[in-house]
């Protein structure tokens, strides 16, 4: 028998926590300027907001002389301040009047331009323009001129016979005009609504069809169950968007919230509190209480979507 070969030196092996973290390092390399920018643009200033909300703050005067207040800017906004509940019930309303009609008018639209014809990628483009302009000063300058009292909208009216009012002036119509903008710029859901059209197989519908279910039953026991996922994920970035509302307000009432305090959006009453009044203190406790709603309305919106949200399998529960 040969003798066995002799044997190297043990070599000093790294540790397996070191050598993962080695590894990692390129990683956290490049997500090293998301980070920074987390940190320094929304983590720090939440902090900061978050301290201001207990101190009377007026953004003149230097921060280290901010007076702490404790929970006095938090009793004021639900016991003092009649402007606020005000700005809470116009949200309230924009949000379920304009997010349904909206979802529904995306929806409708989808279900249009989910056919094969000539000229639908034209129509999908054009109806998701609005979309793009967003939440545009300029969209809401035109929108502005056109329902005013001498707007295209009244002229038009005009030509049928029916006289037109002032629509962004009128304390009556004023929240509608923007409820309209809202609806008008269903775009995006609707093209979220077309990939899940996408993902509907044919064969439900063929088997309905045999059955004898009409177009109804199958939009009913089809389409709708299996848009379930997609309809709940519109519904709560959709809801999300609603509350945040700003730009248009803004522009409507020429940053007062009128006329008559009818488009006075909490956004739009925070920030005339904070830039306007200079309240920083009383406009970041309005911040954070109108943070904490937005995660309760989201968590309700999670909790009851278990009940009429279907996913193909079990691991999408």
């Amino acid at each position: 028998m040969s003798p066995a070969p002799p044997r190297r030196p043990a070599t000093h092996r790294q540790a397996p926590g070191l050598a993962r973290r080695r590894e990692n390092l390129p990683g956290y390399l490049f997500l090293s300027p998301w980070l920074l920018g987390l940190a320094v643009i929304t983590a720090i200033p939440m902090l900061l907001s978050l301290y201001l909300s207990f101190t009377n703050y007026d953004v003149l005067t230097p921060l280290s002389e901010a007076e702490w207040v404790g929970w006095d800017n938090y009793r004021r906004m639900f016991t003092d301040d009649p402007s606020y509940w005000h700005s809470v019930r116009v949200t309230v309303t924009f949000a379920l009047v304009a997010v349904p009609l909206k979802l529904a008018a995306a929806l409708g639209v989808a279900l249009l331009l989910n056919k094969v014809f000539r000229g639908v990628g034209l129509f999908r483009g054009l109806f998701y323009l609005p979309s793009l302009l967003g939440g545009s000063v300029a969209l809401a300058i035109v929108w502005v001129s056109m329902f005013n009292r001498d707007g295209a909208f009244n002229s038009l009216l005009s030509i049928v016979g029916i006289e037109g009012a002032p629509w962004v002036n009128d304390p009556k119509w004023a929240l509608e005009t923007l409820m309209l903008l809202a609806i008008w710029q269903f775009g995006a859901p609707m093209i979220i609504f077309l990939a899940g059209l996408k993902q509907v197989p044919t064969e439900l519908y063929e088997a309905a069809s045999v059955d004898g279910a009409g177009a109804w039953r199958q939009f009913v026991h089809i389409t709708l169950p299996m848009l379930s996922p997609v309809i709940f994920f519109n519904l709560v970035l959709e809801t999300i968007n609603g509350f945040q509302g700003f730009t248009s307000a803004f522009v409507i009432s020429n940053g007062e919230g009128g006329p008559v305090d009818s488009t006075l959006m909490y956004t739009l009453n925070l920030y005339i509190n904070g830039f306007v009044r200079l309240d920083m203190g009383y406009a970041s406790a309005m911040a954070w209480v109108f943070l904490l709603a937005i995660g309760l309305i989201t968590v309700v919106l999670f909790r009851t979507g278990r009940f009429w949200v279907h996913y193909s399998d079990s691991e999408g529960r």
